[in-house]
């Protein structure tokens, strides 16, 4: 694993920006994995900006996103299709049709993964997967316990992650208890992974997922098997790391 250090978010955004923008540099028409939450805002909001200066192209790229809340529409502002929009998406030149989300709309569970699964083998696997770290050590939406030989599934959200996305919401009852996710085993698949960590909150998980045993009670703890493993961490986030 490469561990890379950062002063604070802005750099840490700046840090991880530079390995997406080589990646689509050096394969124009790669396989993007890409991720939702607080702490990859910064680094699209890089992306936006050397596309607008004229350093990357967007045209040739696909992207395949980890996870979607069960039950929300497109429109839905707490939707991850609406945040990939709204942060990266409207704002680059990838062509919409080259864009896929989770379908939550879709109410066969069954289905709507399958579909998503069959997406991401039909574009030839993912290039570059981006992922953020849990409070609990989840990965995607796969929470403590789930096995690691699970493929885009959905998931019933723990309390805890409940609580943690609640900050998005007007209500505790309006966040979505249920979610479609990119399984460890899809995650795992993919030829590189970055990984995005930042806050004083996020050391102690940090810790435990890539310097402590690999159990599924922590499930990011199984990235430290992959062959090409990159984390982008802040200076609180890797402060306890033994570096």
């Amino acid at each position: 694993m490469n561990i890379i250090k950062a002063t604070d978010y802005n750099d840490l955004s700046r840090k991880a920006a530079n390995i997406i923008s080589a990646q689509v540099i050096m394969k124009p028409d790669c396989v993007l994995g890409l991720a939702t939450g607080s702490s990859p805002v910064g680094l699209y909001s890089c992306l936006v900006e050397r596309y607008k200066q004229g350093d990357l192209d967007f045209s040739r790229v696909k992207s395949v996103n980890l996870d979607e809340y069960r039950g929300l529409t497109h429109d839905n502002s707490q939707s991850y299709y609406y945040f990939m929009n709204e942060n990266l998406f409207k704002h680059i030149n990838i062509i919409p049709e080259n864009t896929h989300v989770p379908d939550g709309t879709e109410p066969d569970a069954r289905k709507a993964c399958e579909q998503h699964e069959q997406i991401i083998q039909s574009l030839g696997g993912i290039d570059l997967q981006l992922l953020g770290l849990g409070n609990n050590g989840h990965i995607g939406f796969n929470e403590p316990g789930t096995g690691f030989e699970e493929l885009t599934h959905c998931v019933a959200l723990t309390k805890s992650t409940i609580q943690a996305n609640s900050r998005f919401f007007d209500k505790l009852e309006d966040v979505p208890t249920e979610a479609y996710t990119m399984g460890i085993k899809t995650i795992m698949r993919a030829r590189k992974i970055l990984i995005v960590v930042n806050g004083k909150g996020k050391a102690d998980i940090v810790h435990k997922s890539f310097f402590g045993p690999v159990t599924t009670e922590v499930p990011a703890s199984i990235l430290q098997l992959h062959p090409d493993v990159t984390l982008v961490g802040d200076e609180e986030a890797l402060s306890l790391c033994p570096l």
